[in-house]
């Protein structure tokens, strides 16, 4: 391509509303354009990029056995209804009606009309299992749209999704999707940290996240560096000190007035927070048919059971230690929660507590309120809680004298918590999730019908997984870890071009040649042929990023050849690249750069 028959040009200044450097670099680049919050357009440098990356998936997919296929964008809204997400999700999903008065859904991912699709193509064990994918366009209303291409409103992304007879074929085919992604992220020079994830909207039995750790990163990774667990704060487990046992006390009532939170409480009667239960009211949003315990394993795996699109709000009392933080992902996990909120305050007197002064102490049995205890306070002896009454709490409140309840991991893990593999302190670090993996069990094929003849001729539902990356997400997180102050950096795999050739004046003839050679070699080279000085020149080459960049001048072209320079070395090679070596030597250079980037065995080189 030449520079000067580009569409899109590169920008001097960062736009006033950039929050993040590899946003600003893609815009200055002129990789993307901004059309409204989160709504992007690709021009041609970013296109070519997106495509080298998207190469890149589909070897991946290809080597594992995928098969392509394209889903639409416009789903029925009654396929969504059947699973119970039309009206799970909120108003991050896009709806309308179409001209015949029908409702339907932009598609936020495509697990519906997977499952519709298997019900209509699977009927028989022989026909599983099966794999697969599409890159497809998607559509979320993100309240809060931000950082570029990092959490945009229409995105890309590559879905793919496996169809299993039984659980040991699910648990294979999560395995290697996990080996691609690793392989496809360190093909694409991105640094990934896979975690333990919650599940969430999704479902399912279990999920794992990719993350690159970054400050700008929304989510926080809980790491340990001695033996390398890592998982999301979300749904992070630690190993808990053990508790000093002491003999439980005879119950005290003490006036605490004024004392509504737990700093104001512990400062009154000089005690530590963690020597307090801290009572959280949340209503929760679960389905009508929900238990008042913990669901069962094949109900949290939503395996043979049609989910309950009926649902209603039940108040929930969460206790956790006073110096800990409720995880709310953990409580709707276990619930199995659609959705919470915190409760108001006419909903938690109606209960018979008082908002800053309640426990569980003196609650009767009801259908419609539960009491969650953290291990932390149900092995606790002696600890503060409140009395239920205005100014008044109790002294050495015991969990099972004193009150009672279901006991579930609510704790929010924090930097400096036990890692529960080994043992040795975490770390919380920042991140930014590019991919994630589930296992789906058969939620969706359960509600839609898609069920196959086992070897016994028994109809079962085909047991599904669900495997994402998000390709503009990942290009850009590519371009915030590969930059310096002058502009990006690309590895060879998703850069837009191989080579990067500068002209300068009277050195035309010379580029021009070397352009040919490289060009007729598959080598893809962007020749900057402008009318402009020599300093634009190679602060537009500096900037757009492109790994190898050869310069054309005229004491070069008296010699037979043209400068080269890495993107990603501080100064330019000693000696020239001749004309009558170029192509070669160019090509040595390509294939050391990506070898640089292979994972284990250096699979065919992406072409954009």
């Amino acid at each position: 391509m030449r520079m000067s028959t580009q569409f899109g040009r590169t920008l001097r200044e960062t736009p006033a509303d950039v929050e993040v450097a590899g946003h600003g670099l893609l815009l200055r680049a002129g990789f993307i354009r901004q059309h409204a919050a989160g709504i992007f357009s690709l021009l041609p440098f970013g296109f070519r990029s997106q495509q080298r990356l998207e190469s890149i998936l589909r070897e991946e997919m290809a080597a594992m056995g995928g098969q392509a296929l394209e889903m639409p964008v416009v789903h029925p809204a009654d396929l969504w209804r059947r699973t119970g997400r039309y009206d799970q999700v909120g108003p991050e999903m896009g709806r309308f009606e179409d001209r015949a008065g029908r409702d339907m859904v932009l598609a936020m991912t495509h697990e519906e009309t997977v499952a519709e699709l298997t019900r209509s193509e699977v009927q028989s064990w022989r026909q599983l299992p099966r794999l697969i994918y599409h890159i497809q366009t998607k559509w979320r209303d993100d309240a809060r749209p931000r950082a570029g291409l990092i959490r945009a409103r229409e995105f890309t992304m590559l879905d793919s999704y496996s169809l299993d007879a039984d659980d040991e074929g699910l648990e294979r085919q999560y395995e290697a999707h996990d080996r691609a992604y690793r392989r496809i992220f360190a093909r694409c020079g991105l640094p990934v940290v896979g975690v333990d994830a919650d599940v969430g909207g999704m479902g399912g039995s279990a999920s794992r996240e990719y993350m690159m750790l970054t400050p700008i990163g929304e989510d926080t990774v809980l790491q340990c560096d001695a033996c390398g667990h890592a998982a999301n704060r979300q749904v992070a487990t630690t190993k808990r000190p053990p508790i000093a046992e002491e003999a439980a006390l005879p119950v005290e009532r003490v006036e605490t007035p004024e004392c509504t939170t737990i700093a104001a409480l512990a400062a009154f009667l000089d005690i530590p927070a963690a020597r307090t239960a801290k009572a959280i009211f949340l209503m929760a949003a679960v389905p009508d048919s929900a238990p008042n315990t913990r669901p069962s394993e094949a109900q949290q795996a939503n395996a043979d059971t049609k989910p309950d699109n009926h649902q209603s709000e039940r108040l929930v009392l969460a206790l956790v230690r006073g110096d800990r933080e409720l995880a709310e992902t953990k409580l709707a996990g276990w619930l199995g929660a659609s959705a919470l909120r915190p409760a108001r305050e006419d909903e938690i007197r109606a209960s018979g507590c008082v908002p800053g002064y309640a426990s569980p102490v003196g609650w009767s049995p009801h259908a419609d309120r539960l009491v969650i205890v953290d291990p932390s306070v149900a092995e606790a002896a002696n600890l503060v809680g409140g009395a239920n009454e205005q100014g008044v709490h109790l002294r050495n409140l015991n969990f099972g004298r004193d009150y009672d309840g279901t006991v579930v991991d609510l704790i929010a893990a924090r930097e400096g918590d036990g890692c529960p593999d080994c043992g040795e302190p975490l770390a919380a670090r920042r991140g930014v999730e590019v991919g994630n993996i589930f296992k789906l069990g058969t939620r969706y094929t359960e509600a839609v019908g898609a069920r196959f003849l086992n070897r016994e001729g028994v109809p079962q539902p085909v047991i599904m997984g669900s495997y994402g990356i998000g390709v503009g997400r990942t290009l850009q997180c590519v371009a915030e870890a590969h930059h310096d102050e002058d502009g990006l950096i690309w590895p060879i795999s998703v850069a837009p071009f191989d080579v990067h050739l500068v002209s300068m004046r009277g050195a035309e003839d010379m580029a021009a040649a070397v352009y040919e050679a490289l060009e007729s070699a598959g080598i893809d080279v962007l020749w900057d042929d402008r009318d402009e000085r020599p300093g634009v020149k190679f602060a537009d080459a500096d900037l757009i990023g492109v790994p190898v960049r050869l310069t054309a001048g005229k004491r070069g072209a008296k010699a037979g050849g043209v400068e080269l320079k890495l993107r990603a070395e501080p100064e330019s090679r000693d000696g020239l690249v001749l004309l009558e070596d170029a192509a070669q030597s160019i090509q040595r250079i390509l294939d050391e750069l990506y070898t640089g980037l292979e994972p284990v065995d250096p699979p065919k080189r992406a072409v954009g």
